[in-house]
């Protein structure tokens, strides 16, 4: 067990720096091409995702929403999705996978909206601890949970990020192990199960990266 969790571990390292997370920025060195290509299928098709994104986050967030705040989003959902689909070519480090990346992106958005709430909107932050037509009665138990509810936001994202990339990727992982001790007929059977897994993998990458980020938002529009 602790040899097929390693796999997961950074262990590329050069005079003792790792190198596994520098997967993480290849993303920078895509950009820039964007804005000198000719307009090709891949550039239409992901500005039609992104068009597509900033109506929908737009409408979530509603009129009170702050200028460039879809901007943050749309470039968040785009760092997600682009990990998780690397993670998907075999020998690359999927940064996604560890906590130390989820809850770091988690935790600085949910503190930026604690203090943005706190700060300017302190009367409405205290109306989101007590939900409308509570009992009296029930008021403190209320206020005790939804402050716990509201603490651990940022662990459920980096947590449910993170155990669902972990998850595929460790099914791929006993699967494949086990193909040299089978026969002809079980390979085959084996390579359309990863084909399939490996499908299914794929649109889990979009999917976890879009829930992250409509979550995201969703905060955010708690404390405006």
């Amino acid at each position: 067990m602790a040899n097929l969790f390693s796999s997961f571990d950074p262990s590329t390292s050069i005079f003792s720096l790792s190198l596994n997370w520098l997967s993480t920025f290849l993303g920078i060195l895509i950009i820039p091409t964007t804005f000198w290509l000719l307009p090709n299928r891949t550039g239409t098709l992901w500005h039609k995702i992104n068009l597509t994104l900033f109506k929908e986050f737009k409408v979530l967030m509603g009129p009170s929403g702050h200028k460039g705040t879809l901007l943050i989003f749309i470039s968040l959902f785009s760092l997600i999705m682009f990990n998780n689909a690397l993670g998907l070519f075999p020998y690359v480090f999927t940064s996604s996978s560890h906590m130390s990346m989820t809850f770091a992106l988690a935790l600085p958005l949910w503190l930026s909206f604690m203090l943005f709430g706190w700060i300017n909107h302190a009367n409405h932050m205290f109306a989101h601890l007590v939900p409308q037509g509570t009992p009296g009665v029930l008021m403190p138990f209320m206020v005790c949970i939804e402050t716990i509810s509201n603490s651990i936001r940022p662990g459920t994202l980096a947590v449910r990020l993170a155990a669902n990339m972990i998850a595929g990727h460790l099914l791929l992982t006993l699967l494949g192990n086990n193909g040299p001790s089978l026969s002809m007929l079980m390979i085959q059977l084996l390579i359309i199960s990863q084909i399939a897994l490996l499908v299914l993998e794929s649109a889990v990458a979009f999917i976890q990266a879009y829930v992250f980020t409509v979550l995201a938002t969703l905060y955010s529009t708690e404390v405006t």
